[in-house]
């Protein structure tokens, strides 16, 4: 740690992060004995689709705002500047599309897994691929976003890091095994407000001590560090208005648009109106949680200046700096470094949490339902339980696999990040693009996953040796975006950017880490729609009534009737059509067999179509009403 001596808790700070843990199990027990006390899978998986907009939306936030995102923004408005803040651009579409697209569709099919919907799209094979893709990127990311915040905190503060480890990773396991969504749920809205509360806490004391907010902006504006809006549209520059603005999107579809984790929740919602507004109470909140994490940066550079705490080695990483920061602000202050580690773990709980409840629905509704179709309701909902224990365990036995890992964190980071762009581009793919095939969203998966590791460990490979890397290139956690799907690649590609530009296949492994999802999730569209026409497209009559988002017949409107028929772009998203009935029959037979089990009571979803909190099951769900086919 240099030559500074390391910075403890007091026992007050111990005290604030017990109760945090406290609060935490105890909202997991309440669910686990109240209410149903998750005795159907309904109840665990999907919170019997009964939540409000209010704490959907801050579920949504909270998954988003990771640990890693807590300490990489300040670090890196620290370092480069405001630019970063012009993500914000990005939230606008990157919220709009999902609310008037995907949740319109995955709700109307009363799905449980997003990858639900490529089986009924494409087939079971598609629906396996998707569901082992998103667990493998899931996994690894569980273990990494639990270590790096332990680490950062032993480094800092000598706090144990084992015992943060494992007091995170069991409470998380407990409470979301004991509880269900609904209790995630109510504790990312519990773990929002600690870290609300947290992160202000820093910004007030930090400016107070810095000579108030006209002071830190003087300071950052000598320092350049209030960027300009930068226009230059060279894809393989780290940051640019487009960059961040337009690449943003493409990463805010694959997280808020086709991630289990976030569609989850989206499905718990009471109606199709309340999931859709949760979407747009997020945005909002979204850009508060960027400013305050821009506005941070700033006031550790009014701070520290030039003379960076990683400069003079008292920490060894960028994703310390902000701990040492927090430390350094509230030396004198005890209580408040505790509050704002409770903040840093809360936000690692509730992306863990997300993580164990999406990672038990895909296992529970993709891998064992199928093959085990007559299981009983109290069987299945065990084994969903089971199986957010263990994957618990799974992600304490990773966080010990990423200590070892060393500088290959990056690597694991940047295998994880890669995965969201070809899932994005397998969903659009078959929401909108009727002709395409089984074969070709197979086909196009397997190459955008191909093109996205080529990339992605070819760059990381051929840089690893290069002498003129920016000091950026230590880093070993991301330092943007915390967010479930992408913040992996940023250690990766922005960490690490020659002084010369590059040409060729350098060219290739230089492009900026924002344009990632988009560059993978369009190689993925155009092989699956190129191996689709070679091999037969699909025939409209073929298709499952519900799963095709009409936007193609909207955007060549200007083609005779003919050609519309041809490319399939005629059907509206809620015409029904007899090739569904064997899905909606076996449907309703299964929803059947739930209301038997439970003693013919009838089942929670029925209980709300009655008291007109929801729409009727799937027989009934793919003709929207009119005035939401208007909406649309």
């Amino acid at each position: 740690m240099g030559d500074v001596v390391q910075m403890h808790f007091s026992t007050v700070d111990y005290v604030i992060f017990a109760l945090l843990l406290v609060a935490s199990t105890g909202i997991g027990l309440f669910y686990a004995f109240s209410g149903g006390r998750q005795r159907t899978t309904q109840e665990f998986l999907l919170a019997d689709r009964s939540m409000s907009c209010l704490p959907v939306s801050l579920s949504l936030l909270a998954t988003f705002q990771s640990a890693v995102a807590i300490l990489g923004a300040p670090s890196e408005v620290y370092t480069f500047g405001t630019q970063y803040w012009f993500l914000g651009c990005s939230y606008f579409l990157g919220l709009l599309i999902p609310a008037h697209v995907f949740i319109p569709v995955f709700y109307r099919l009363r799905l449980s897994s997003a990858y639900e919907y490529l089986e009924l799209r494409f087939n079971k094979t598609v629906r396996i691929c998707g569901t082992i893709t998103f667990i493998f990127q899931m996994v690894i990311y569980m273990g990494v976003v639990l270590y790096a915040p332990a680490l950062a905190l032993n480094a800092v503060t000598g706090f144990d890091l084992w015992g943060a480890v494992l007091a995170m990773g069991l409470v998380c396991t407990l409470y979301t095994a004991l509880g269900g969504l609904k209790a995630v749920i109510w504790t990312d809205v519990f773990q929002t407000v600690v870290m609300f509360a947290g992160q202000l806490a820093v910004i007030v004391v930090g400016t107070s001590q810095a000579g108030g907010i006209s002071e830190v902006w003087r300071k950052a504006m000598n320092g350049s560090r209030i960027a300009s809006l930068d226009l230059n549209p060279d894809p393989l520059e780290r940051h640019t208005f487009w960059t961040l603005g337009v690449g943003g999107v493409f990463l805010m579809l694959a997280l808020y648009g086709v991630n289990q984790a976030q569609v989850q929740r989206y499905l718990s919602s009471r109606t199709e109106r309340e999931a859709v507004m949760s979407c747009y109470v997020v945005f909002p909140c979204q850009q508060i949680v960027l400013s305050l994490g821009c506005l941070m940066g700033l006031v550790m550079f009014a701070r520290y200046g030039e003379d960076s705490p990683l400069d003079k080695g008292y920490v060894k990483t960028k994703d310390q700096m902000v701990l040492y920061f927090v430390m350094d602000v509230f030396r004198d202050l005890p209580g408040l470094p505790g509050l704002f580690v409770a903040c840093l773990f809360s936000g690692a709980l509730s992306t863990i949490s997300s993580a164990f409840n999406s990672l038990a629905t895909v296992t529970m509704e993709d891998l064992i339902k199928p093959f085990f179709p007559n299981m009983t309701e109290a069987k299945a909902t065990l084994l969903s339980k089971a199986l957010a224990l263990g994957y618990g365990l799974v992600c304490l036995a990773m966080a010990y696999v990423a200590s070892l890992m060393g500088s290959v964190l990056q690597a694991a980071f940047s295998i994880f990040g890669m995965v969201g762009g070809p899932l994005l581009g397998l969903f659009c793919l078959g929401m909108f693009f009727p002709w395409a095939n089984s074969t070709g969203a197979l086909v196009g998966l397997f190459s955008g996953l191909a093109m996205a590791f080529w990339i992605g460990i070819g760059s990381f490979v051929m840089r690893l040796p290069g002498p003129d890397l920016l000091p950026y290139a230590n880093t070993t956690a991301p330092p943007l975006l915390g967010n479930m799907t992408t913040v992996a690649m940023t250690t990766l590609v922005s960490a690490m950017t020659t002084k010369t530009r590059p040409s060729g296949v350098e060219a290739i492994y230089n492009l900026s880490y924002m344009w990632y999802s988009a560059h993978n999730s369009a190689t993925v569209v155009l092989v699956g729609l190129l191996v689709s026409l070679i091999t037969g497209p699909m025939k409209e009559k073929d298709l499952t009534p519900g799963t095709v988002f009409p936007v193609l017949g909207t955007l060549l409107f200007f083609l005779p009737e003919r050609y519309k028929e041809k490319l399939c772009c005629v059907t509206p998203l809620g015409h029904k059509h007899k090739d569904a009935q064997p899905y909606l029959t076996a449907q309703k037979e299964n929803q059947e067999e739930v209301e038997e089990e439970a003693g013919g009571r009838k089942g929670a979803g029925e209980k709300l179509v009655e008291a007109g909190l929801a729409a009727p099951r799937a027989s009934t769900t793919l003709s929207p009403h009119p005035s939401e086919e208007t909406a649309l």
